[in-house]
């Protein structure tokens, strides 16, 4: 029997196609540790992320509140094996970052990428730069972050 390697990789350039959606799966429930962890980690010493007690008495939500870093950081990385694993040759820029309702812990994190444009690039043969459009929605589909990522890809092998 012969066998077949199949290495599990991204899109090339050729492949980003303007209006496709991508429905990343399976979400990834947000932990009481997922956000200690990466709070302190990270230097960031905001107690809506830290103290239980304080967070309880702020208001509108009475909680704490999942670092919004973490939020973003997450909802990128859910696109990396569909979209740029193996395929990226650099992260060039995010924007147009929002986030518009928390995330808590216990809520589960569901990622949607839209390709929104894509051109060769000017400077770099065989490469070209996509748009892609992130939005992270909670367990009830509400919006809770949203961003654009700037990716330089690489083109396709020649004979691929």
């Amino acid at each position: 029997m012969d066998m077949t390697d199949i290495v599990q990789r991204g899109l090339y350039y050729e492949e980003f196609e303007v209006g496709a959606r991508y429905l990343h799966r399976p979400g990834r429930t947000a932990t009481e540790a997922d956000n200690v962890l990466f709070t302190t980690l990270t230097m960031n010493a905001q107690a809506l992320h830290l103290d239980a007690a304080f967070s309880a008495a702020q208001q509108p939500f009475g909680q704490r509140l999942m670092n919004s870093m973490w939020t973003l950081s997450t909802m990128v990385g859910a696109s990396v094996g569909q979209l740029t694993q193996g395929t990226l040759v650099a992260q060039l820029g995010l924007g147009d970052i929002a986030f518009p309702h928390p995330l808590f812990h216990g809520d589960t994190l569901y990622t949607e990428s839209l390709i929104v444009d894509k051109r060769l690039s000017s400077s770099r043969p065989g490469q070209g730069i996509c748009t892609i459009a992130h939005t992270g929605r909670n367990q009830d589909g509400t919006v809770v972050a949203m961003a654009t990522r700037t990716a330089l890809m690489h083109c396709m092998p020649e004979g691929a």
